[in-house]
């Protein structure tokens, strides 16, 4: 390569990776060579200190860049950031943990670079690849995944839940605008996201074992995975998370009037005790639930926590209000009963999505 010369950055989601990223860094320039390259780690505040590391690293490798980010978290979203934030005509983004093979990156992005493509992804799933070392379980749930990933593409590619992929800026720039940000496959969010076809080669390769530390997939990462799928598939109509914000409190619904029977009839406390009781438990269920679901990449943590209950309580009652206001106003215009009702929690509930989006999640309980 030509010194001095960037022709690909290369971004690294990391959370606790510590001790994968010199060996990454080894890694890759085995394969790439010495230079013509960048890597930028996109570091969701590891406890572990993986910012530190690659801080004191970047001291003395021009060639390494870190971006700390506080108070968010999501692997899509950090891929996001670190690619806007690279330098290079091509991107590859490839996870910390030694999983993915570094050494298919030059055939990557020789065929970028020779205008085959525009797009290349590593795969496990065509002829040559192999998901490797997987347990049984967990090669039938990423096939599952890729199934239903498949399904909400406008072109064909075998491994649509990669984590190994190369693009063009061209590409990025795009489709950046449209992504969601949700969850942690980048690549779909990519491929739904664009508006043609892109010119894609699929690049096969062996699915390693972990080199240190501990799988990130979790029951969570699951449901990350379907918040995607609904936001590519009804996000242009509905934001996918007043959906997920709406489902919660029909769960809030249904653990209010548990409360309440019980506080009436098993413990004989007065309506109003009761009533008051059941909507307190009703909404520290809510916000709890939405603080873990529905904004995970944003999860509120400690003294956050507290303070962002305190805003979110506020919000709804208010919301509270607006709704009994509504459903008055409308009634007493002769509307119907139950449609006066439904007007009164719609406006209810977009209230208390809207406000507690930005005061509760947006940013003003942050550090």
């Amino acid at each position: 390569m030509t010194r001095g010369v960037l022709r690909l950055s290369v971004v690294v989601p990391t959370f606790n990776e510590k001790s994968n990223v010199r060996e990454l860094l080894n890694r890759t320039e085995a394969a790439l060579g010495p230079c013509g390259w960048e890597m930028i780690f996109v570091d969701d505040d590891s406890p572990d200190g993986t910012a530190s590391l690659v801080r004191d690293t970047a001291r003395s490798d021009h060639r390494v860049r870190i971006l700390q980010r506080i108070g968010r978290r999501g692997l899509s979203s950090a891929c996001i950031e670190g690619m806007l934030a690279s330098s290079a005509p091509v991107i590859a983004i490839i996870d910390a943990d030694l999983q993915h093979d570094e050494t298919r990156l030059p055939v990557m992005l020789t065929a970028i670079e020779s205008g085959r493509a525009e797009m290349a992804v590593g795969t496990r799933y065509a002829e040559g690849g192999s998901t490797g070392g997987l347990n049984q379980a967990r090669v039938g749930m990423s096939r599952f995944a890729t199934i239903l990933g498949r399904a909400a593409l406008r072109q064909d590619v075998s491994d649509p839940m990669s984590g190994f992929f190369m693009l063009t800026r061209p590409v990025l720039d795009e489709t950046v605008r449209g992504l969601s940000g949700l969850g942690f496959k980048i690549l779909l969010d990519i491929l739904a996201t664009s508006r043609r076809p892109l010119k894609l080669v699929e690049v096969p390769y062996t699915f390693r074992e972990r080199f240190s530390g501990e799988s990130k997939l979790d029951s969570v990462a699951v449901w990350d995975f379907a918040m995607l799928l609904a936001d590519k598939m009804i996000g242009r109509y509905v934001p996918v998370r007043f959906v997920m914000f709406a489902i919660v409190g029909g769960l809030g619904l249904f653990v209010h009037m548990s409360v309440l029977v019980g506080s009436l009839k098993g413990l004989g406390l007065g309506f109003i005790t009761s009533q008051s009781i059941a909507t307190g438990v009703a909404m520290a269920f809510n916000f709890a639930i939405n603080n873990i679901m529905t904004y995970r990449d944003q999860r509120l943590r400690g003294l956050r926590w507290w303070l962002g209950l305190a805003s979110f309580v506020a919000a709804c009652s208010i919301g509270a209000l607006a709704n009994i206001g509504v459903a008055n106003f409308l009634f007493l215009e002769r509307a119907q009963w139950a449609l006066a009702a439904l007007a009164g929690v719609a406006v209810g509930a977009v209230w208390n999505f809207a406000v507690t989006q930005i005061y509760t999640w947006g940013g003003g309980n942050k550090r």
